[in-house]
């Protein structure tokens, strides 16, 4: 499909790339993999399944790595963002080509994703959709094909250019709510977000890059910090101040008695708070410069 390309970003990948790109090699779709700094073969893996690499000396962090691979597709009229750990089922491809056709106004099609549990992720509200009429998100799976309040960035198909001309997912986060802002930018430039029930992947959830230490407080602190940054950009309460109340006392409470695992989340959760509150970067955390800024 010489108008369509998949962009994988990758991070320690390599254990998941392969049932990734073997799917979309039989789907017959081009894979462009974004590396973000591997250090498990990663960039190995992906060549030798054929794919064109594009490899980051730094983590770039997941929008900003896909920004940079959907800017080096310059072959596609079209791009499929997907995780390495999700894996789409045979006709999966053609029915989102059908669906974009059939749904001319659609800005972003996904598929229906399955997780390992063999649930089906369907998120029925957006932090960043407070103005749907299902604030409390009551949840009810589609039997067909719906615009939707909220598509996962785990797997997303959408017009090259379109993504362009919106900026493609903001520079300024480093992980998490990447998602949300961008389904927002799209609805709010007058395109529907449409599942396609007939597009079946399979998703790992959480699975794309292997364990690491301190993987649960990093985590943990960008989601936090994220989630205060959307909330700030499209002028919602800060939730900064709640977290804080929260989580500070679990880290505490967690800390005493040497619970590390749940010590890791309560903590990552206080300190992207806190740094939320300072006005603190998620970029200059990781110790990225701002998209735009060269270094010495």
């Amino acid at each position: 499909m010489p108008s369509l390309t998949a962009v994988v970003v990758t991070h320690d990948s390599a254990e998941r790339l392969p049932a990734c790109l073997g799917a979309l090699a039989a789907e017959h779709v081009r894979a462009l993999v974004v590396d973000n700094a591997s250090r498990d073969g990663s960039v190995a893996v992906a060549r030798a399944a054929g794919a064109e690499v594009v490899e980051n000396t730094r983590n770039e962090g997941y929008g900003r790595a896909n920004n940079i691979g959907v800017a080096a597709a310059i072959r596609a009229e079209r791009v499929l963002i997907l995780n390495p750990d999700v894996v789409l089922q045979p006709g999966a491809v053609g029915a989102l080509l059908a669906a974009a056709r059939a749904y001319p106004d659609a800005g972003l099609l996904a598929p229906r994703l399955v997780e390992p549990d063999g649930r089906v992720f369907f998120q029925p509200r957006s932090l960043l959709s407070p103005y749907l009429a299902n604030p409390k998100g009551r949840r009810a799976l589609p039997e067909g094909d719906v615009c939707a309040p909220f598509l996962s960035g785990a797997c997303l198909m959408v017009r090259r250019d379109l993504f362009l001309a919106l900026g493609g997912f903001d520079p300024n986060i480093f992980l998490f709510y990447e998602d949300d802002d961008l389904c927002r930018r799209m609805t709010d430039a007058g395109y529907a977000l449409v599942h396609v029930e007939a597009a079946q992947a399979l998703h790992g959830r959480g699975c794309s890059c292997a364990p690491e230490p301190g993987q649960v407080f990093r985590r943990r602190w960008h989601q936090a910090w994220s989630r205060a940054y959307v909330c700030a950009k499209y002028s919602l309460s800060d939730p900064s101040p709640g977290m804080l109340a929260i989580n500070l006392p679990k880290a505490a409470l967690t800390g005493l008695v040497l619970r590390r695992g749940r010590f890791e989340r309560y903590a990552g959760s206080a300190a992207g708070a806190i740094a939320a509150l300072r006005g603190r970067s998620a970029i200059a955390r990781e110790g990225l410069l701002p998209v735009g800024v060269e270094g010495p």
